[in-house]
């Protein structure tokens, strides 16, 4: 089950990048929006914040839209139903930072949670998380990038 999760997190990491620069909105006006095209990525654009120097973009995105885009199945067996992702940049240069330890817990509208390490992913660090149930998720994250800084970033995400 596990070797699963990670097969499709590795496709995922694999084919997302690409795609993902290519359909994100630069121009900074769009955050919130769904975006769809280029590629066939598709996500929310959750929550974006600058923490000491660094812009965190987070991106959440349904397991099965995104496996359908890539004309694929979605696993029967596969208790996860979306995708984090977050690009981390230097705020001045824009400069992509793509190394360290980044760590997500999300707290269920039930108030339970669940807590992983986000893998890197060619640009950006994801993890998949059960949100199967509608409400708000809180999402708490605490990154440690190769300058040795601790930061966090939080936010709420309503699943419908």
């Amino acid at each position: 089950m596990k070797e699963l999760s990670v097969l499709i997190a590795t496709i995922i990491a694999l084919t997302a990048p690409v795609t993902s620069f290519a359909a994100m909105d630069h121009s900074g006006h769009g955050t919130g929006a769904h975006e769809t095209g280029h590629g066939g990525q598709q996500g929310d654009v959750a929550h974006e914040e600058v923490v000491d120097g660094v812009k965190a973009t987070f991106k959440v995105m349904s397991m099965k839209e995104h496996m359908k885009a890539m004309n694929m199945a979605l696993p029967k067996e596969m208790k996860e139903t979306h995708h984090i992702a977050v690009e981390f940049k230097d705020s001045k240069s824009g400069k992509a930072l793509t190394e360290g330890e980044v760590k997500v817990k999300v707290q269920n509208p039930d108030k339970s949670d669940q807590t992983k390490e986000m893998m890197g992913m060619q640009g950006h660090f994801g993890a998949d998380f059960d949100m199967s149930k509608n409400g708000k998720y809180g999402v708490m994250c605490k990154f440690q990038l190769k300058d040795g800084k601790t930061r966090q970033a939080k936010f709420w995400y309503t699943a419908k």
